[in-house]
């Protein structure tokens, strides 16, 4: 009764504690197009010289997710400080390695190199590939020839790697069966970010389907000895949940700390600020809200697994 009483506390106080602020729109993929584009789900990662680079799905409005052929890529000098800039599109579809469309980037540096994983699709639904492509300057990108790293389903998607101790974790949305099933938060580890291998199912819901679930679009920060995992729901469609855990590959249902009303919301940390973001279908572009811890932490902005 105690042990419950203390986690009932915990996830109330935690509740308290995350909290984000008003979302300011940073990014509108339409301008000079004359005509409306999205970003959906995407990433930010800071430059060597300092430059912040977004790269995301993209395609002319209304929605058309498998032709989704190429990422838009935008810079800015600061996250909400500067004016955001149209870039050409990177890493167009590439048929003859088994792409047919480009979902949700994800960029981690590591030893001066920068690493994009992304969902390359496939023409089968139970095995759909997570590619990688490498750069040095984040401008010109090349696929790795350890392409496909992942193959699972149903539409095994949104990649997101944490480094974890002495090893990464990729986290990723799928489903209890690559046929379909429970959605899942699936992991898989590596020691050298190319050969993954060790999957895991870190979290289940409840929903059962195939294609968009309550499990898209993990993003894991962690926290002194917290591990926290942001999926999206699509319940309703800008809806973000976020949970708590203090070990890295399980979370339970049980374990919710708050909810943001964000769609494929990623986590950033620029300078003391740390920002949620927001964007999709019909948003008009990429949106950042103070993504506010207040967990006694020294840092009361940051957290492993942010972006800079």
């Amino acid at each position: 009764m105690l042990k419950f009483m203390d986690n009932f506390r915990q996830r109330f106080l935690m509740r308290k504690n995350l909290r984000c602020g008003a979302f300011q729109h940073i990014y509108n993929p339409s301008v000079g197009k004359g005509e409306k584009w999205y970003i959906n789900d995407h990433c930010f990662i800071q430059g060597p010289d300092g430059l912040w680079h977004m790269f995301g799905i993209t395609q002319k409005e209304p929605a058309k997710p498998l032709e989704e052929r190429f990422f838009a890529h935008a810079t800015s000098p600061g996250l909400t400080d500067g004016t955001w800039v149209s870039q050409r599109p990177v890493l167009h579809v590439d048929e003859e390695r088994g792409e047919t469309h480009v979902w949700a980037p994800h960029v981690v540096e590591h030893e001066n190199v920068y690493y994009m994983f992304y969902c390359a699709g496939g023409e089968d639904h139970s095995a759909y590939r997570i590619h990688v492509a490498t750069s040095k300057d984040l401008w010109q990108w090349e696929r790795h020839e350890a392409n496909p790293l992942v193959v699972d389903g149903f539409d095994a998607r949104d990649p997101m790697v944490l480094r974890v101790g002495d090893e990464w974790v990729m986290y990723y949305t799928a489903n209890s069966s690559p046929e379909g099933g429970e959605h899942v938060v699936a992991a898989v580890t590596s020691q050298d970010l190319l050969h993954w291998g060790n999957k895991q199912v870190v979290f289940q819901s409840h929903s059962h389907g195939t294609y968009a679930g309550p499990t898209e679009s993990p993003f894991v920060v962690k926290r002194g000895k917290l591990y926290y995992l942001f999926v999206c729901t699509n319940a309703p469609y800008n809806t973000s949940a976020v949970y708590v855990s203090e070990n890295p590959f399980h979370w339970e249902k049980s374990q919710q700390v708050g909810w943001f009303p964000s769609h494929a919301s990623e986590v950033v940390m620029d300078r003391e600020w740390c920002y949620i973001s927001r964007a999709g279908w019909g948003q008009g572009g990429v949106y950042l809200a103070p993504l506010h811890w207040k967990d006694d932490l020294s840092d009361p902005s940051g957290g492993e697994g942010l972006e800079r």
